[in-house]
Parts: C-alpha cells; structure tokens; sequence
C-alpha cells in the first residue's frame, strides 16, 4: 500500500524514506506552542535548586560558573563602556586575556545586558544556562518538524533528546555555552536551504550569519557541526545520485558561506591565534581527557537511572559525562540504523556517529577507568593545528544530536507504519511506545547540584576597594585565583569589572622557557603564586626565607597591586599568617576581608 502524495508527509519519498530535506510551509499552532511550553519544564526543573536559592551555585563547577559571570560582566562592560570585545585587561594585570582563545560568549552576554546590570552577572549567568537548554530544543523542533522529518510528535521526541540527554544535562554544570546549541539546527536548515535552485547568493550570506553567530556563542561545536554536516552531505551525495544536479547550486552557496564567514571572522580568528595571549594547543593533560569505552552503556550521575559511585572513573568529572547512553539505548540504535540503512541520511547519520565515538576514545582506549594499551586514531591527530585546541571526550557530546535525529527519523517511520496499516496500528504504537520508553526512561534528568556560595564581601560591594586601584593599580586575592579557586573573578564581576584582579582563571599561554606557549589554566606561576598555592594544597605555611620575602615584594609590584585581600577560603589561617609573615604587614578586618595595604611596598 502506497501513500499518495498530497497525504504524504513532508521530507519523504514514496519507498518511505527520508530525501533531502526540503522546507515544508507549516503554520505555527496550538501544538507548537504547547511543544514550546513542554520545553520550559525540563529546563527549570534542571536548574530548580539554582532558581530556589539564588545565592547558590552548581556544586560540581563553581570555578566555571565564576568565569561565566566575569564574561557576562565583560559583555555589559562592552555594551556600556564600548570596551574592547576581545580582550580584557581586568584580569591577569599587569598582562591581558585573549577573549577570543576562552569563551566569550559574546553572542549572548552582549543581549543580555540589561539583565546583567538590572540584576547581576548571575543572575544572566542562570537565565543564558535556562534559557539556553529551552532554546536549544525548540530550535530543533522546528527544524525536524518544518525541514527534516515533517511531522511534530517524531521531531517533539528529537528535540527533547538533543536539547536534555544526558551529556547536555552533566554540560549544565555550569557549560551554559555547550548546552545552548540552538543556532545548531539553524546551520542545519540553511546548508539544506544551499541547494534550493536560484537563491545560492542569498542562502550563502544567510548560512554565513548563523555560522558567524554560533562562533561567538562556542567555537568548538560550531568546529564539530561542520565535520558532521560534512559527513551527512557526502552520505547524501554517494547514496543520492539524482541530487548531484543541485551540486553546482549547493557548492555556489557554500562557497558564498564560507567567503562571508571568514570575512566577518578574519579578525577575531587573528586575535584567537596570533593575538596577545594566545596558546599554541591544550596540555597534554586537558588532551588525555578521553571517553572511557565503558561509559556508553553506562547511566550519568544526573540521569534517573544513574548515581555518583556509578559514574565516578568513567569521566573526568561531572561536567564531563559525554556518552552516557546506557544499554537500552545503544542496543536501541544500533537496531534503529539497521532498520533505516536504505536511508542515505541514516547512514550519514551513522557514519557521523561511529566517526566521533572513535575519535572521542582520545589516544589510547579506556575501559572502566583503566588503559588497554591499545592505541586509538585520535593519537595520529592530536598534534594537527586546531585539533590540539580539542578536548577528546567532547566529540562523544556532538553523538547526542545524531541520536536524536535518529530517533525523530525512527519515530516519524514508525508513525507512517502504523497509518499504512490500520490493523495493526494498535500494536505499532504500542510497541513503539515500549521501546523509547525503556531506552529514555533511565535517561531522564535530575536537578542539578546545587551548594550555598560565599557571599561576595562588603569591600567588594562597597567599593572600599577603589582607593587601592587608583593609578592602574590591582587588587591582589589570597588565593590567586586560577581552576581551583575562582571567586574573585565573581567579586569583579560583581563590580562589573571595575575592579581589577590580579591572575585569575582563564587559557593563556605557558610563557614558560622549552613549554612551547602550551594553554594554562591561569597565568604561568610565579614564586608567590606557588607559594600560596602550597598552601591552598596543604594548610601548611611552607619555610619563608629572604629569597622568597624578596620575590614577593617583586611579584606585588609585578602584579601593580595595591591591596592585597583574604575573604574565607580554606586554610584562611595559614594563608593570612604566610602572607603577614612574608611581607612583614599586619592586615586589617574590613568589610568581610583581611586587609593588607602594600602600597608602602609597591611605590
């Protein structure tokens, strides 16, 4: 039994298979807009212990939720004081901070200004993390149910997975720049709209804009979109030949969107990898971060079936749970591309996720936390220029869109089984019901989280701190901040930057003789850094010679400081004894912080 045309559903052939995705006019009603409204209750119920307390914070990541306050900051700083968008000099004085080789986030910060500064940079901090995720599926949504598969229920399912699986909800860690990947379906639907005949001009330029948008939004998956549209394109070309008279149109317009884009990118590019600050690759530390092969079939610690003891020796941490599929699924997908292997697109599909499963397993293969010693591809590919910049584990994220859209393709075939066959129908929904449901339902989220942050200090707030910063001096914080501790980029931020710090946490060069300009997780350290930093470690005040109250004295006039400030971090103590000790200065409670003025050693 066949379909007649005007009934079948947009995106398919008559064999029932899904062709290249062509645009369908559909009116936007009361089922779109009740698919939106479902969209928002995941998110907030993600995000509900941070909605709850607002002087709270995600318990796994403070340090990067600290960071992407300072850049909501820096975007306000931007829009209201035209600062310079791709680099700051409020951190890591005397130096700057290529903005552009970390994550600005300018697409977002920059719009988001006025809530910044009505209500603060955690405040715009929590509403980019929801609002992100809400984004992010309803985008998809109306890309799978307009362009790819035609129908809403199917694109509804694929739109929740891309938007809510289990790698997007361990990336609301405090990665609201991972999980807000609604500009991806966008690239999606305008590369489809490339081949359409007569517009290659105009469908150039328009791709050119949403790609230039997702590059000030994450550079990373815009870079991992490309190869996997690439893929698919190339699925279609082999497996398609009746769409090769469309190529010239096609490769018109990509060429227009690749002109256009690095024309609107040349600068910021520069300034990414051959401006002040920039870094020649990750460590290779960050490079060993890889997918441990177990943890495919594995459950993520924020999914419903999953837990902390479970998960922990899989990923290097919880904002790092990747590929938490768990059995059902995997076994649920491998069957689904057998199903569909007809399909060009579901093989492209296929083809684009085996690829970066393989890639994500990093230079020598985990299973359950241990080394096999058996080597993998992405050993022969980590020192390639770009691919050194690449955290491993981050391509199994990119496999999460591929499972949803092949879930929405699988949904969409089962629901024109089950109308071929009103018989059957029945049985058809029944068991389609049976199987997502046994996949998905250990899959789904729990509330992130949450812990009580220390309050930013009445020095801060104030601005009591500001006679010490007169003259491009900084403010110098105990610890220096860097990856494990962040809160004086909150206390800045606070300030919407107006007070400089001194380091800080962000990816710069290791200046360091024979370390090749390889990324740091703060500025190269310097002997008092080290200093306080044993302490952070130990709670130990390590042996203070002359030599070492000579380098401090260096490093406070190196760093410009005018203060020198403690709030409550661990070992406060020890910390407030080593610097007294160091510098000889007694320090003074004042608004919620030990005080130390050297500005007498600094002049």
């Amino acid at each position: 039994m066949t379909t007649p045309e005007s009934d079948r559903p947009a995106g398919t052939s008559r064999e029932g298979s899904a062709r290249v995705p062509v645009e369908q006019p559909k009116r936007v009603d009361r089922r779109d807009v009740l698919a939106v409204l479902s969209f928002v209750v995941p998110a907030f119920w993600i995000t509900a212990r941070l909605w709850l307390d607002p002087a709270s914070g995600v318990r796994d990541n403070r340090t990067d939720q600290s960071q992407f306050e300072w850049m909501m900051a820096h975007g306000a700083r931007v829009v209201t004081e035209f600062a310079y968008p791709f680099g700051s000099d409020r951190m890591n004085v005397p130096d700057s901070v290529n903005l552009m080789a970390n994550t600005s986030v300018l697409s977002v910060s920059l719009p988001l200004t006025p809530i910044t500064l009505a209500f603060g940079p955690r405040a715009s901090f929590l509403l980019f993390l929801t609002l992100g995720m809400i984004a992010t599926a309803t985008a998809w949504y109306f890309v799978l149910s307009r362009v790819v598969v035609g129908s809403r229920g199917p694109a509804w399912l694929g739109a929740v997975f891309c938007a809510y699986a289990p790698a997007m909800v361990s990336h609301a860690n405090a990665h609201p720049n991972i999980v807000s990947q609604y500009v991806v379906p966008l690239i999606v639907w305008r590369t489809v709209r490339l081949a359409e005949p007569g517009r290659w001009l105009r469908n150039g330029v328009l791709l050119a804009l949403v790609i230039v948008w997702q590059a000030f939004v994450n550079l990373e998956i815009l870079f991992m979109t490309a190869i996997g549209l690439g893929v698919v394109v190339v699925a279609l070309a082999l497996g398609r030949p009746e769409l090769r008279d469309r190529r010239r149109t096609f490769l018109a317009g990509l060429a227009v969107a690749a002109g256009v884009s690095l024309v609107l990118l040349a600068y910021p590019l520069y300034v990414q990898f051959f401006g002040p600050g920039a870094y020649s690759g990750l460590s290779r530390l960050i490079r060993g971060y890889s997918t441990d092969l177990a943890s495919f079939v594995a459950y993520s610690r924020e999914s419903l079936a999953g837990d902390e003891r479970g998960a922990r020796g899989l990923a290097k941490n919880p904002t790092e749970e990747n590929a938490f599929f768990g059995w059902p699924l995997v076994v649920l997908v491998v069957a689904l591309v057998w199903w569909l292997r007809r399909d060009a697109v579901v093989r492209g599909l296929a083809a684009v996720g085996l690829l970066f499963a393989v890639l994500s397993l990093g230079r020598e293969i985990q299973l359950n936390g241990r080394g096999t010693g058996i080597g993998a591809p992405w050993a022969l590919l980590e020192d390639l220029p770009v691919l050194h910049s690449v955290v491993p584990t981050r391509w199994a994220l990119a496999i999460t869109p591929v499972v949803g859209l092949l879930l929405a393709y699988a949904a969409e075939r089962a629901r024109r089984l089950a109308d071929q066959n009103p018989g059957a129908r029945r049985q058809i929904r029944f068991a389609t019901v049976t199987v997502l449901a046994m996949a998905l339902v250990p899959l789904l989220p729990t509330p992130l989280p949450a812990v009580r942050l220390d309050p930013t200090p009445d020095f801060v707030t104030s601005g009591a701190w500001r006679p010490y910063t007169a003259g491009g001096r900084s403010v110098v914080t105990l610890p220096l901040p860097d990856t494990h501790y962040a809160d004086p980029l909150r206390w800045s931020a606070d300030t919407g930057l107006a007070m400089p710090i001194a380091r800080g946490y962000f990816l710069g060069p290791d200046t360091r003789p024979g370390r090749d300009r390889v990324a740091l997780f703060t500025a190269p350290p310097r002997p008092t850094s080290a200093f306080f930093a044993e302490i952070r470690r130990t709670g130990a005040v390590p042996p203070i010679t002359p030599q070492a109250r000579v380098d401090a004295v260096d490093d406070l006039r190196y760093w410009r400081a005018g203060a020198v400030v403690l709030g409550t971090p661990a070992h406060a103590d020890a910390l407030r004894r080593g610097m007294t000790e160091l510098t000889g200065i007694r320090p003074t409670y004042t608004g919620g912080v030990w005080l130390w003025d050297v500005r007498p050693l600094t002049d």
